[in-house]
């Protein structure tokens, strides 16, 4: 029979949640450590899983650790308190989204103690954490990624090994390239039809079929038309990842005209109060076009 891995979770924030609770569903989930340790208590009263006082617990009693969290410093600061405790042969698999570089150094760390890192970010949204249909974008050691599969495989629905460590996360980085240019299409959009009076909700449900139509548009657009932006993807972690992508594309010497627009357009939305809002409230500043020409004047901040 083969043998079930014992999963650890680090980092129950909207997209961990979800990611967590999959894994219990399958089966896998043994122990769960978040900063703020009441998450962690409720969801391990929840599912019958342990609630760790430090990470380097889930290291004692895991074979595999997912990691999910906010930026580069947090993975890196996670391995450290890992290590001390990593048994050989342990994978961690990291979803957050981070730059390549910092996946090579966590795997460096890991492997120099005998235990594997596979940098496998994740798109699909909060929905998709939910429901286990999550595209995971995996970089490392083959050999780990077959092993982890039944983790892999319970948070997400398309599973693609990319090659060595960091091309995980540099597939992830040309996501949130594509998002960007769909974030903006959307907005600028659903502005110019609010502006020729078209019924909005009927418009959504007919171009949510259509050949222009795409899952952030059957998503998110409701939620221009509720003037309502709850936070699915965050501006400030957009933006976070737009830097990644830039600092990316300048080792190549090229700078990409959607990756510095939306970072313009980010700013002044985190600098208006809406950095912890959902990336659809691009369309507040598309709408202020509209808006300022109506009134006979110039925006002061054009998009």
């Amino acid at each position: 029979m083969p043998v079930t891995l014992r999963a650890g979770f680090v980092g129950l924030g909207a997209m961990g949640l979800g990611m967590a609770r999959n894994l219990h569903k399958h089966g896998l989930l043994s122990a769960v450590w978040n900063r703020t340790a009441e998450k962690a208590t409720a969801l391990a009263q929840e599912t019958g899983c342990k609630s760790v006082d430090k990470p380097a617990e889930l290291a004692e009693l895991c074979d595999v650790i997912v990691t999910c969290v906010s930026a580069d410093a947090d993975v890196l600061a996670v391995i450290d308190e890992l290590l001390p405790a990593i048994k050989r042969d342990t994978i961690v698999i990291d979803c957050s989204t981070v730059s390549a570089d910092t996946a090579r150094t966590a795997a460096h760390r890991l492997n120099a103690a005998g235990a594997y890192f596979l940098d496998a970010p994740v798109s699909g949204g909060t929905e998709g954490a939910r429901d286990g249909t999550l595209a995971v974008m995996v970089g490392g050691d083959e050999k780990a990624f077959e092993r982890a599969q039944p983790v892999l495989q319970a948070m997400g629905k398309a599973v693609t090994h990319f090659g060595a460590s960091g091309s995980g996360q540099a597939a992830k980085a040309t996501n949130q390239i594509m998002c960007a240019g769909v974030i903006q299409a959307v907005a600028e959009a659903m502005a110019f039809a609010k502006s020729e009076d078209l019924p909005l909700d009927r418009l959504i449900d007919t171009l949510g079929k259509g050949a222009g139509s795409s899952w952030y548009f059957v998503n998110r657009a409701p939620n221009i038309l509720k003037d309502s932006y709850p936070a699915g993807f965050r501006v400030k972690l957009h933006e976070k990842d737009l830097k990644i992508c830039r600092a990316m594309a300048a080792r190549h010497g090229v700078q990409l005209p959607l990756i510095e627009m939306t970072l313009v357009h980010y700013r002044r939305l985190i600098e208006q109060g809406h950095g912890d809002e959902d990336i659809s409230t691009l369309f507040r500043l598309k709408d202020a076009l509209f808006a300022a020409a109506r009134d006979g004047g110039v925006p002061r901040q054009k998009p």
